[in-house]
């Protein structure tokens, strides 16, 4: 038999109180029901008030097992045989099969009476428990086994004085090394001044205390947290404590993946943010210069799209490299987003510190970089903005290297730029426009006008192209090389550029059914929209709608559309072929490989860039790239466009080389669509 102070068995009733997972009985020498916990409850059906009194043999036990149970529970009173541990089939109040694995242990109470506990636990549960916990014989080493923690009871002033499952690592000793020792024994000082506050705060106030510590252990930094709990009653305290290293390692998991970036492991949006707002408290306390360069990576879109996502996060995790091994210890690389780069800089004696710092991640990049086998040149656009002149917070900071940086990419792109407050005038304008764009289709703010094309040989109008125009109430007429820019930034191309398709084929059967002529109409289509998987069944039903032949639409493709190089271009080139409207290539001459795409797509007509038109008639090397391209283009086939014509001499000229259709100035400028239809050319 196990004889224990009141004070434990009072203990363990509070614990077992809390356990509903384990059904706990007692029962006393007549077998009358003397506790029932909410265990028992959930396990045979049967509330406290109607278990207790009641006799353990008519409670949970099938008739055939009543006079063995008797038996049994009377030898082990009068002759000390001990009932074996075992797996029975027990009586759910509603009559079912409960099959429990039960445990008993015999108590001798302070009345010298004997009281028999029964541990049941429900075999569903224990077989998903059997591998982490082992049952002894006796009540508590049954509990205690079932749960990794560490359960002991100590003495108000920190004195061990029982302990129960866990392993010697919880306290830094085995537990029968513990029993006898203080908290201030066993921890080491910073720990023990943890447990010893929390004891005096639990003792003085009721309820539970919790708190985490940690211990350097041989497998390394392991993490605990210990829940106490005031026994008042017996000045003890119950105290649980749980190892939390592997919770801790996923919640250290989860902080790195909030501040730091997935990819490249550089300081995030976040965290770059903030540690640029306390590298300017240093500099204002310490009376320092400091920076700030914003990073930019050229073309790397145009990567992006043509070599796939795997080739591209590479390049990133490159390139992030680069960057931090430019850069002093002391210096901050952090990744905002995309291919978007943070650059601090601390205690700066100038701001040539600066510049010598952008100038060497400059030169940095110009090394090639080797991704899978791949040759990549890589450069970089960078602003520049000098704490305190350009601002004094963090916020103010970041737009201004913004502008810079934009600016550095109207510059030509792989420089850098110094903040200026002209430049924070364009980057107002800048977002004042994208502000504003966004609701200027839903206001009908938007114009189409029309450019007429005519040819050469007989001076007649034969179609026109179709140019939008935006004039808003706030900001007036703004430029399209201003807002098609930002329009094809921020994705509002796509429904912008449906607009002008469909006001231009509505215009051109209003336009032809008036003259009865047969009127082509030019469109310009951006990279952006070919990624519209919606663009050819929409062009279609456009046609459809309005009546109009395929081919008498036509479609101007730039060279910033080709190099693009993905699939879904080819495809989507290849099915407007299919379709029939015709492909002109625009401002044929200014690209690299223009010639290479007039071979690879079906093009139909060649579109001579203006500024090849604009030296025809004092240049000779002008006019005579015009006339190869004119003479070469026959020979493929295609018709040519000259843009741009400006004076009778051009003309002239470009009707002696045989160029088939012009457009400019010379004849009209852009027109509305009214004006066009009364459009007449004067005689020449």
């Amino acid at each position: 038999m196990i004889v224990h102070q009141e004070a434990i068995k009072d203990a363990v009733y509070q614990l077992f109180d809390e356990v509903d997972a384990l059904s706990v009985q007692g029962y006393d020498e007549e077998r009358n029901v003397i506790y029932w916990n909410l265990g028992s409850e959930l396990l045979y059906g049967y509330s406290e008030e109607e278990a207790l009194g009641q006799k353990l043999e008519d409670l949970i036990f099938p008739d055939f097992m009543r006079e063995p149970v008797i038996a049994a529970h009377t030898d082990w009173i009068n002759n000390g045989i001990k009932i074996p541990a075992e797996e029975l089939t027990l009586r759910h109040k509603n009559g079912g099969d409960v099959i429990v694995f039960s445990s008993h242990v015999l108590f001798t109470n302070e009345h010298d009476k004997h009281e028999m506990y029964c541990i049941d636990i429900n075999l569903a549960e224990v077989r998903q428990a059997q591998a982490q916990a082992k049952f002894k014989d006796n009540m508590l080493e049954a509990v205690f086994e079932a749960t990794p923690d560490l359960f002991f009871l100590m003495e108000e002033d920190g004195t061990i004085i029982d302990t129960h499952g866990g392993d010697g690592k919880y306290l830094g000793a085995s537990p029968s090394e513990c029993v006898g020792r203080t908290i201030t024994d066993l921890f080491p000082r910073r720990v023990a001044r943890k447990y010893t506050l929390f004891n005096k705060r639990v003792i003085e106030q009721e309820g539970i205390s919790t708190f985490e510590y940690e211990l350097t252990l041989p497998e390394g930094v392991c993490y605990f947290e210990a829940r106490l709990s005031h026994v008042k009653a017996y000045k003890q305290i119950v105290v649980i404590v749980r190892d939390i290293t592997e919770q801790h390692k996923a919640a250290e998991t989860i902080r790195h993946h909030a501040y730091y970036d997935s990819l490249t492991l550089l300081p995030n949006r976040f965290l770059s943010l903030d540690r640029l707002s306390q590298m300017l408290k240093e500099a204002q306390r310490n009376k320092e210069k400091a920076a700030l360069l914003f990073l930019d990576l050229d073309d790397f879109k145009k990567v992006n799209d043509s070599l796939g996502h795997e080739v591209g996060d590479k390049l990133l995790l490159e390139a992030a490299n680069r960057l931090t091994l430019a850069l002093r210890k002391a210096d901050t690389v952090g990744r905002l987003g995309g291919d978007e780069f943070i650059v601090l800089l601390r205690a700066l004696a100038d701001d040539n510190d600066a510049k010598e710092v952008a100038e060497n991640l400059l030169r940095v990049f110009r090394e090639p970089f080797q991704i899978d086998g791949k040759e990549l040149i890589l450069t970089l656009s960078i602003g520049i903005v000098a704490y305190p002149e350009n601002g004094s917070s963090a916020s103010d900071l970041l737009r201004n290297a913004d502008a810079a940086m934009y600016q550095s990419k109207l510059s030509g792109r792989n420089t850098y730029s110094f903040f200026t407050k002209e430049m924070n005038a364009i980057m107002l304008r800048r977002f004042e426009i994208e502000e504003q764009l966004n609701l200027a289709l839903q206001r009908n703010e938007f114009e189409v006008f029309y450019q007429p094309k005519f040819d050469v040989q007989n001076r007649n109008v034969i179609g026109a192209e179709a140019l939008i125009r935006w004039r808003n109430p706030a900001l007036g007429n703004v430029p399209p090389d201003e807002f098609i820019p930002i329009a094809e930034h921020t994705g509002l191309i796509v429904p912008i550029g449906k607009y002008v398709i469909e006001q231009a084929l509505e215009f051109l059967r209003e336009w032809a059914c008036i003259h009865n002529k047969n009127y082509t109409i030019a469109v310009n289509l951006s990279p952006r929209q070919f990624r519209d998987k919606e663009l050819i069944n929409f062009i279609l039903s456009a046609l459809r709608k309005e009546e109009i032949a395929p081919e008498n639409l036509e479609f101007e493709i730039t060279e910033g559309v080709l190099m693009v190089g993905n699939a879904y271009v080819d495809e989507a080139l290849e099915e407007l072929h299919q379709l029939g409207v015709k492909l002109s290539m625009d401002d044929f001459g200014t690209g690299y490989s223009s010639l290479s795409y007039l071979r690879r797509y079906s093009f139909d007509i060649l579109k001579i860039d203006r500024s090849f038109i604009d030296g025809i008639t004092v240049n000779k090397e002008d006019f005579d790239l015009v006339k190869a391209t004119i003479a070469m283009a026959h020979s493929l086939d295609l018709q040519v466009v000259a843009e741009g014509v400006e004076t009778h001499e051009q003309l002239m000229l470009l009707d002696k080389l045989g160029c088939d259709l012009v457009q400019g100035y010379y004849f009209s400028k852009p027109i509305p669509a009214q004006a066009l239809i009364d459009y007449r050319f004067p005689a020449s």
